[in-house]
């Protein structure tokens, strides 16, 4: 086969068991991150908002103080929590993925890498 610029068969061996890992991890990953409650809150504190690690909406909570104040006031606290806790959640996922794929190597010889 290496004759034809085809990576020997060892190679292409490893490279599946490589990826067979990393979907099984890339599971418990998604099992992980379904579990998690990431917590975002507005800069005063008054609003708070929590996602799952993909960005799944669990709970809102919102103070007293923060109820009394108008509508406009109240939207934006919440909008502000939503942003702290979606970039949160993304931020979480983004460098578990990147730990689950770091070690992945599929410059194999031949396949034009």
């Amino acid at each position: 086969m290496a004759g034809f610029g085809l990576p020997n068969f060892g190679q292409l061996t490893e490279a599946f068991r490589k990826a067979q890992q990393i979907q099984q991890d890339a599971q418990k990953l998604q099992e992980e991150l379904d579990a998690m409650e990431l917590q975002g809150s507005d800069p005063e504190g008054r609003a708070s908002v929590w996602l799952t690690g993909n960005q799944q909406p669990l709970r809102v909570a919102l103070s007293p103080e923060l109820l009394a104040e108008p509508a406009e006031t109240v939207e934006a606290a919440v909008l502000a929590a939503l942003c702290n806790a979606y970039e949160l959640s993304t931020t979480t996922m983004r460098e578990r993925m990147e730990t689950l794929t770091g070690g992945l190597d599929l410059n194999l010889p031949g396949l034009g890498n």
